[in-house]
């Protein structure tokens, strides 16, 4: 009796000690480097943001923040590869709006689910995208492409960073709303395609305000539309595509933070906290607005219904388009 007492003692002391491992370990996180996955090579927007977060978070956790840049298909290789890691805190995803809204239905044979296989912690940032043309176009706004367009379907060229990106899909969404069709003529970055727009090669082209800016403001390119909901502080004079005669028209280019799908929450509610600390600081917001950016302010179940419905969105888009990639 006195040896079976005894074993049921034990036994009852592993069970309480493994019940109390998980809390225990989550105590005491992080107790090794977090992995920040880049799904993008280094030196683009999702890069420079993950190694400014990444450093400063890394001092609020007491870790190392190791960046990993693995790119290849819109953002889709490193996003599979982070969807593969285990959901214990050590692994983050830079994710976009290419990855995490608009690849789902454009690739058939996409590794992840972008809702079901992560847990976002929280939305950086967007920022819109401008229609622009060259100096001397005769678009002067957005009415007269349009018009253009229902007079001589498919002969208005727009350019873009290449097939299934933001400027890409604003394209399609402009042309699924506004019942017109466009020549999309899609080049490996943004340089070459501003470059063919300056030169005639192409009529016109949807390009974030990083990119952009610079052109609008030496006077080699013309803004004549924004894509956000309102008009932008640093272009009060260029009207949105919403009042120039597409209601409801909106797209924005965003950046955001994500985890694994099954990451426990008090590490994602640490995360999200410790990270909105670091964008609400003047020179992260001075980063941001440098970027060209607006701070994304909302909770993590905010940004994960934001990304649903920027999912549910772009499927209608590509499919009214019949956009497939392989």
């Amino acid at each position: 009796m006195k040896r079976r007492t005894l074993i049921h003692t034990a036994l009852a002391s592993l069970t309480a000690s493994m019940a109390g491992a998980p809390a225990f370990a989550q105590g005491n996180w992080p107790t090794k480097p977090i992995s920040y996955i880049v799904p993008f090579p280094a030196g683009g927007t999702t890069d420079i943001l993950g190694r400014l977060i990444g450093q400063k978070l890394g001092a609020a956790l007491g870790t190392t923040i190791v960046i990993e840049n693995r790119g290849g298909a819109g953002g889709s290789v490193g996003s599979e590869v982070a969807a593969r890691a285990a959901p214990d805190g050590y692994t983050l995803l830079g994710g976009t709006i290419s990855s995490h809204a608009i690849n789902v239905s454009l690739y058939p044979k996409l590794g992840y689910d972008p809702v079901k296989s992560f847990t976002p912690i929280i939305l950086i940032g967007s920022n819109p995208v401008v229609l622009i043309v060259r100096k001397d176009s005769p678009f002067k706004t957005l009415q007269d492409v349009l018009a253009a367009a229902r007079a001589k379907p498919g002969t208005i060229s727009s350019a873009s960073a290449g097939n299934g990106t933001s400027q890409h899909m604003t394209l399609e969404l402009l042309a699924y709303k506004s019942g017109t069709k466009f020549v999309h003529v899609p080049y490996k970055g943004s340089g070459p395609a501003i470059q063919d727009l300056i030169g005639g090669q192409v009529d016109m082209m949807f390009d974030t305000t990083v990119v952009a800016g610079p052109y609008i403001q030496s006077g080699t390119l013309r803004a004549i539309a924004v894509s956000s909901a309102r008009r932008l502080d640093s272009m009060p004079n260029v009207p949105t595509i919403a009042e120039s005669g597409v209601p409801g028209f909106e797209v924005v280019s965003w950046q955001g933070i994500f985890a694994p799908a099954g990451t426990p929450k008090p590490l994602v509610e640490r995360l999200h906290n410790e990270i909105d600390k670091i964008l609400k600081t003047p020179e992260m917001q001075d980063r941001l607005k440098g970027l060209g950016m607006q701070p994304g302010n909302l909770t993590a179940d905010q940004f994960a219904a934001f990304q649903k419905a920027e999912v549910d969105k772009w499927a209608q888009v590509i499919k009214a388009a019949n956009l497939k990639l392989e």
